[in-house]
């Protein structure tokens, strides 16, 4: 799949997402909010199933396992840090009297505080490599 194919399907998911959201956000409609988050939980399910096809074939190529779990472990650490803020922020919304907020958002909070450590190890990488 190419980059304009996958840029359009994340999109795609995302308007459906959106569209949910608002006839949920609706006081007509009473389903369930982890209705709503569907659209998201296949995406992830998608992103779950391409990283680990990207696993396979590599792991062809390369001697040792620990390798390879130490070049993948930012992508599917990311993608479980995601399914389990979607579901916590559903539980909230479902039960809001029985989950506190600070237990709601503190997947998510790791969530960003790993993307901002992975993003500088990067730039520091990319700086070192143009020296």
């Amino acid at each position: 799949m190419t980059l304009a194919h996958r840029a359009l399907f994340t999109w795609f998911i995302v308007l459906v997402f959106l569209i949910l959201l608002c006839l949920r956000l609706d006081p007509r409609t009473t389903w369930n909010w982890f209705v709503t988050f569907t659209p998201l939980w296949f995406f992830d399910c998608i992103l779950i199933i391409y990283v680990l096809i990207k696993f396979i074939r590599k792991w062809r190529n390369l001697n040792r396992l620990t390798d390879l779990l130490f070049l993948y472990k930012w992508n599917i650490g990311g993608v479980l840090l995601t399914i389990t803020s979607q579901v916590m922020i559903c539980m909230t919304l479902e039960y809001p009297q029985q989950i506190p907020i600070y237990v709601t958002m503190a997947p998510l909070m790791l969530l960003l505080c790993t993307a901002i450590v992975y993003v500088a190890g990067q730039l520091r990488q990319r700086e070192n490599w143009l020296k």
